[in-house]
């Protein structure tokens, strides 16, 4: 039986080269690129079956090549984020954010999801192998804030238990101090080295302490700068880790 007799329908992308006169290739290319729409949502996969739906292709539509780009992205609090995780679910395309991007976008910036902050996703081969192999060994900046005052035999145990955050065999580096405090709330700032961010919260229980803020500021050079939760933005081409 023809794919096309089928009766789950024929892929979109065999229904947009029919429509645009294109080859197959030239057609996942306009699917990845944002400019084809069924029933009116943006589609992102080329190889959804369709039948009786509308498809339609935007008629600005070009068969372009699209760039790898690197993303920093505000991250909320309640999304965890795992090694290489893609960014499709999370933040919707756009004229600069092409389904494409949203599909082959890697997280090089693992998360827990108590946490917020900077977040980095990246997909050039180049930059994903550098974020992988030397990022655990960049300076991230976080900001800590938890309840009431901390006390100084706190601060102390938190450095005597700074291997349980450990990246490897390497003991994590760590500066550790305090930003501001009062009887409500003390806010720690920490500057940590070879670590794994998904270690923290059980790093501060070992000293008694929850955090009720864990957000990342930086990371390396990058900061994040006035960005609002969910908020993204492309790394610019002068940005370096």
């Amino acid at each position: 039986m023809s794919e096309a007799v089928q009766p789950d329908g024929e892929r979109l992308a065999k229904r947009v080269a029919a429509l645009r006169g294109c080859s197959r290739s030239d057609a996942e290319r306009l699917i990845e690129g944002g400019w084809v729409t069924v029933d009116g949502a943006m589609a992102d996969d080329p190889a959804r079956r369709v039948r009786e739906e509308t498809v339609s292709i935007a008629p600005d539509a070009r068969v372009e090549a699209l760039q790898p780009i690197t993303l920093v992205w505000h991250k909320p609090v309640g999304v965890a984020l795992a090694p290489d995780q893609t960014l499709q679910g999370l933040l919707a395309p756009n004229s600069t954010l092409r389904p494409w991007h949203l599909k082959h976008l890697r997280c090089v910036s693992p998360m827990p999801a108590a946490s917020s902050g900077l977040a980095v996703f990246a997909q050039s081969p180049g930059v994903l192998r550098v974020l992988r192999e030397d990022g655990p060994l960049l300076e991230h900046e976080w900001v800590v804030d938890v309840p009431d005052q901390v006390a100084p035999d706190a601060l102390a145990a938190l450095e005597q238990h700074k291997a349980d955050m450990a990246w490897g065999p390497r003991t994590p580096l760590l500066k550790l101090s305090v930003g501001s405090q009062s009887a409500a709330r003390t806010r720690l700032r920490l500057a940590v080295k070879t670590y794994t961010p998904q270690r923290l919260p059980d790093w501060l229980a070992s000293a008694g302490l929850q955090a009720s803020v864990l957000h990342r500021l930086r990371l390396g050079r990058v900061a994040l700068g006035t960005l609002a939760a969910g908020e993204w933005r492309v790394l610019g081409a002068h940005e370096r880790f």
